[in-house]
């Protein structure tokens, strides 16, 4: 008889409400022959919320690549397995991935089971424009790292959103400050599903002063949206030799956003050109 083989299926699980899994995902839970999950002390829990008892094995960062030989045998074999992370879909910022690639490189079968995942539900309230938009996943954790992170970022016209812990968001929002206007629109969405679930949309200037008064808004899990980039109008593309002469000599004596606002009143030149500009003079210095 031919042994036919298991299935990998990806099981998104609640971010926070216990009550936000589908009856499909605790349904294939208790299928399945065998669970792997980010961190086993805590889905367990969940299991044990909903009367599951299936066998767990550890999958996280640190031993997903030789895990996921294992898994291929297991599944060669006739074992169906369920993948999860600590909360939301799996492998969006969570480990998987070198699993996944690797079942289907194998010619297995994956079968994803939809769910709770914060980006969606964050996009979903933002009230910005949200087709197209650019996930990128948590910001580097160092402060010069971010703010060419945020640099690289400052003239996509889509809108784009990453995560980010309790542990960075004050300096995360500040060095964003440092590179974007301060009138660009941002929405933090904060412990999403759980009790002290907030949602924000304020300028980047006032969301900083809000962080930085209110400890409540620096504590849980975050997802950060950021309204993409005004597009210029081709017509106000190049400034003038007076109004480049002035932010050029500005930038020599002040920080660029100091130079960009004396620059708008001493020239009357519009802000966001102006500042493009600025980035690009700095980029060419630095060269």
């Amino acid at each position: 008889m031919t042994q036919t083989s298991g299935t990998l299926f990806i099981v998104a699980t609640p971010i926070g409400n216990l009550a936000d899994i589908t009856f499909r995902a605790i349904d294939t839970l208790k299928s399945v022959d065998l669970i792997a999950a980010e961190d086993t002390r805590h889905v367990k829990m969940l299991l044990q919320h909903y009367g599951i008892s299936n066998k767990v094995i550890a999958l996280h960062q640190h031993n997903e690549d030789k895990a996921a030989l294992d898994i291929i045998e297991k599944l060669r074999s006739g074992i169906s397995i369920a993948l999860v992370s600590d909360a939301g879909t799996p492998l969006i910022s969570d480990p998987g991935m070198p699993v996944v690639k690797a079942v289907h490189e194998a010619n297995l079968t994956v079968v994803p089971i939809t769910g709770a995942c914060a980006l969606i539900a964050a996009l979903s309230v933002a009230g910005v424009a949200i087709t197209p938009f650019t996930f990128e996943g948590f910001t580097p954790r160092t402060s010069g790292a971010r703010q060419t992170f945020f640099k690289e970022r400052a003239e996509i016209p889509t809108t784009w959103v990453f995560y980010e812990s309790c542990h960075r968001i004050l300096d995360c929002l500040q060095d964003m400050a440092s590179v974007l206007p301060l009138e660009r629109s941002i929405v933090i969405a904060r412990e999403l599903t759980k009790l002290h679930e907030t949602i924000v949309k304020l300028p980047l200037g006032e969301m900083l002063a809000l962080v930085e008064r209110d400890a409540n808004m620096r504590r849980g899990e975050f997802v950060v949206i950021v309204e993409g980039a005004e597009k210029i109008n081709p017509a106000d593309i190049d400034l003038t030799s007076e109004q480049l002469r002035v932010l050029t000599l500005l930038l020599t004596q002040c920080s660029l956003k100091q130079a960009v606002s004396l620059a708008v009143e001493i020239t009357g030149a519009k802000k966001k050109l102006l500042y493009q500009k600025a980035l690009e003079i700095n980029g060419a210095e630095g060269e």
